[in-house]
């Protein structure tokens, strides 16, 4: 497999993660559809959506220019009202009129749900890492954390559909290791 340029620091396994988060992060089905297995409410909180700069890693994995405005959508995703994850998408601009046009009215709805009912829909491989304060995902997840940890693991693959890439990232927080006791 060929590591794209902007991949180079996120690796293809979550080497040295904590065994409770390993599952979670391995597991390539639906995330929203695994939380809401392990809690009795489940709840997509938006933090943000619409145009905005992404990261110049994020840029070149989308194929577009970094100065270049993107479809930016960030939402925690929470499980018996505690935050458990937080996940950025991404997509260019142009891909809001084609094939990514649903990502416009998503509101409180989780994009899990659109991506896996869709059959068309292709997703590559995940990618990990552990994220530091110093990283700009790490520092938006942190806010709703009282005690943010040194680091927080984060997994992140790109999804097509009709050729059209939509990079999406989820920033695991310490309280999905309480949901992981009941797997």
């Amino acid at each position: 497999m060929t590591i794209c340029m902007s991949d180079k620091y996120w690796d293809g396994a979550a080497v040295s993660c904590e065994a409770g988060i390993a599952p979670w992060l391995n597991d390539c089905g639906s995330l929203t559809q695994r939380i809401q297995q392990h809690c009795e409410c489940f709840a997509v909180h938006p933090v943000r959506s619409g145009l905005a700069r992404i990261a110049f890693d994020e840029s070149a994995l989308l194929g577009i220019a970094p100065q270049q405005l993107a479809w930016s959508r960030e939402v925690f995703l929470y499980a018996d009202n505690q935050p458990v994850v937080f996940a950025h998408s991404a997509c260019a601009r142009q891909d809001l009129r084609g094939a990514w046009s649903a990502m416009r009215n998503l509101g409180n709805k989780p994009l899990g749900a659109l991506l896996f009912a869709h059959p068309q829909v292709e997703r590559k491989p995940l990618r990990y890492k552990a994220l530091r304060d110093t990283h700009i995902l790490y520092q938006r997840a942190a806010v709703a954390l009282s005690n943010p940890p040194s680091r927080l693991w984060a997994r992140r693959s790109l999804f097509y559909l009709h050729g059209a890439p939509l990079l999406v990232t989820e920033i695991f927080l310490p309280e999905i290791l309480r949901l992981a006791k009941s797997i």
